[in-house]
């Protein structure tokens, strides 16, 4: 296994970014293993995370060093995954312009939508979902607390009118837009798109848990194959560093997990 850590310039941002990669390496994997058309799984953060936050508070690394698996970990700093309104188009920077500067670095990674899949949490989750809404990339999308569905939430209680008028505009019409997870969802549906396999989970106790029911509820009747799951658990890292472990093993992918290793 090996970590990459990229600085390389977004035309479309306009400025230089980073991002973090997971590479196998064939001394992990099992005999016979080969490195060519590995799949790929891109990990968003949440609120005041970045391309370091999946590294330093998991062990996501450990997790999945046995396993034919490229993990590429982004930054959006505060912005949605979105094109937001003050002129930085960071959905098109992370949709369209990143999957190709990482097949430049990398062209052993998989380019097939069957074997690319977005995760992530919160601010995060939102992101994983958008992405796998709004192009056809990702066969698989995964959110674990997500921020994915505003209907009953106060989106002040997170930051200023000012900030979320930069990101997205008058909030009322987001819920308009296929800003709108649900709106976005049955857009693809609409279109006949082939559409992503879908995970869920938040706490209990976690204060998006019925915005995560509300969007279980929208998408069950699009169609989607949708595994949604919860336990007693807050907003916080000690769930998610627990709940990675079990994306990997929804992923269609070889996961050794490492309580069966020697």
């Amino acid at each position: 296994m090996a970590i990459f850590n990229i600085e390389y310039h977004s035309e479309v941002l306009g400025m230089d970014r980073n991002v973090n990669v997971i590479l196998p390496d064939l001394v992990d994997l099992a005999e016979g293993a080969t490195l060519e058309d590995t799949p790929v799984l891109y990990l968003l953060h949440g609120m005041g995370g970045n391309h370091n936050t999946w590294l330093k508070r998991t062990a996501i690394a450990r997790l999945i060093r046995h396993t034919k698996l490229a993990v590429v970990m982004p930054s959006t700093d505060l912005a949605w995954y979105s094109n937001t309104q003050y002129g930085l188009n960071y959905f098109d920077a992370l949709a369209i312009e990143l999957p190709r500067k990482i097949q430049q670095f990398f062209p052993q990674l998989a380019k097939s939508r069957e074997k690319n899949f977005v995760a992530g949490l919160s601010m995060g989750g939102y992101g994983a979902l958008k992405l796998a809404f709004l192009t056809e990339q990702f066969s698989y999308a995964a959110s674990l607390s997500g921020a994915i569905a505003f209907k009953d939430v106060d989106p002040y209680e997170l930051g200023t009118k000012e900030y979320w008028h930069g990101v997205f505009g008058d909030f009322p019409q987001l819920l308009t837009t296929d800003e709108n997870l649900s709106i976005a969802a049955k857009g693809q549906v609409d279109k006949g798109q082939k559409l992503p396999k879908l995970y869920l989970w938040c706490g209990h106790q976690d204060f998006l848990y019925p915005a995560n029911l509300s969007m279980a509820a929208d998408l069950k009747p699009l169609g989607y194959d949708l595994t949604f799951e919860s336990a007693d658990g807050t907003h916080e890292w000690y769930y998610w560093a627990k709940q990675i472990n079990r994306v990997l093993e929804w992923l269609p992918i070889d996961y050794v997990k490492e309580e069966r290793l020697s």
